[in-house]
């Protein structure tokens, strides 16, 4: 999967004002194999999520099932929330489109979505319970899910022989003793992690079952003072120690693949595609590279993981909504599902096709995660929470400059739910 792909799904969407047109007015109701004929269904996908050739083979095999053409039409991330909010309000609407899973309630609240709840009785019996958690809002499907990645354990397999490792951990206490490990018997920084690599942090508070916001009357207002939060952010803060990345940054302040590239970095954590970051900075270190799912409390269960990741849906708009639905069958059919997890190295939404992972390192990793893995709150209010300056990471270096979690989210409180409150 291309970088600007992954960084962009993590950025939850603006807030919407979508003047839904009507739903499916006939012309896209069929009752025969050929009652689509002559119709073309507009697909919008972003940049860098389905190789073209992966595109051809549905159109093929869409057209050869009813009759219709689709025409796919690659969109940017750059200007996309905008771009999507103005044509979802106007008469012609892209049938189906792609949507960052975190974008997707805000969409659905404005009512840009169509229902999808006949789509998901028919083919989603097997969806992967958390990663189709995004596709609803309010208990209503109004999306499927697509494709997803979360972040993983990278690390340099000649630091760890030279430390005397064998086997990589399988908890997070053997996780932290291979990496204090690194530190006493190398010279190498035993792992590099930023004090503002808050998807991680996002990752540590899911493993814990905690939340990052909670409800007060109607209004929702921050967590950050709820102990499983606490919880997370002292794990965080102990593996930090072992770093010396700095405390008020993230982690593409400076790249973190670029810093593990110089061969003197135990490990890092992120997605699989910053492998790239590194070998490009320093091609040698590639035969070096090894990766693992990040380790949780216990061995029998992955750390928590933030799913990064795509939906699609149809506009509530669309005139086409049940050839649109025909389309989703086949896009969504564990056929193409197989092909595109196969092709980009991607989470499909069933755990039953994994196995076309089957080969990519760093995809193997990732994907025990998704089963417990989740997002950041699926709520529209929490859009401008993630705008700089992110209160959460101001929490975090708080936190690791020695202020207990509880002190570190009075600090922030105020100005987290004044975001909520979608306050200027």
């Amino acid at each position: 999967m291309k970088r600007k792909l992954i960084a962009a799904i993590g950025v939850a969407g603006m807030v919407f004002s979508v003047a839904a047109c009507g739903g499916d007015d006939g012309d896209g109701k069929s009752t025969g194999a050929d009652g689509y004929e002559g119709q073309t269904l507009t697909v919008w996908v972003m940049d860098g999520s389905s190789p073209d050739e992966w595109q051809k083979d549905l159109a093929t095999e869409f057209e050869a099932k009813t009759k219709a053409k689709v025409e796919f039409e690659v969109q940017q991330w750059n200007g996309i929330q905008q771009k999507l909010t103005t044509a979802l309000s106007e008469e012609n609407p892209p049938d189906v489109f792609e949507v960052g899973n975190t974008q997707t309630p805000a969409y659905a609240k404005t009512g840009g979505l169509a229902d999808l709840a006949d789509l998901k009785s028919e083919i989603g019996g097997e969806w992967t319970e958390s990663l189709n958690e995004s596709s609803v809002f309010e208990g209503k499907q109004y999306a499927a899910p697509w494709f997803f990645a979360n972040r993983v354990v990278l690390y340099n397999k000649k630091v760890w022989a030279d430390a005397g490792l064998k086997d990589t951990p399988k908890t997070r206490d053997e996780f932290y003793d291979a990496l204090k490990t690194i530190g006493d018997k190398t010279d190498a920084e035993p792992i590099y992690l930023p004090g503002q690599n808050w998807y991680h942090f996002v990752g540590l508070v899911i493993g814990e079952g905690g939340e990052l916001v909670k409800k007060d009357g109607d209004t929702y207002v921050s967590n950050l003072d709820d102990p499983k939060v606490a919880a997370a952010a002292e794990t965080y803060k102990k593996f930090q120690a072992l770093s010396k990345a700095p405390k008020d940054k993230d982690e593409a302040t400076p790249q973190q693949g670029e810093v593990f590239a110089k061969g003197e970095t135990g490990a890092f954590i992120g997605m699989g595609w910053e492998a790239g970051i590194a070998i490009k900075a320093n091609p040698e270190i590639e035969k070096e590279i090894g990766y693992f799912t990040i380790p949780g409390a216990t061995a029998d269960k992955p750390e928590g993981v933030f799913l990064g990741g795509s939906n699609l849906a149809v506009a509530a708009g669309s005139k086409k909504q049940d050839l649109a639905k025909e389309f989703l069958k086949i896009a969504l059919s564990d056929k193409f599902e197989g092909e595109l997890a196969k092709a980009n190295g991607v989470i499909p939404n069933k755990e039953s096709l994994q196995s076309n992972l089957k080969g990519n390192a760093p995809a193997e990793a990732a994907a025990p995660a998704a089963a417990v893995g989740g997002t950041t709150p699926l709520i529209p209010e929490w859009a401008a929470v993630e705008n700089a300056p992110n209160p959460i990471k101001t929490y975090l270096t708080a936190v690791l400059n020695g202020k207990s979690p509880a002190e570190a989210a009075q600090q922030v409180e105020g100005e987290f739910n004044k975001r909520l409150a979608q306050e200027q």
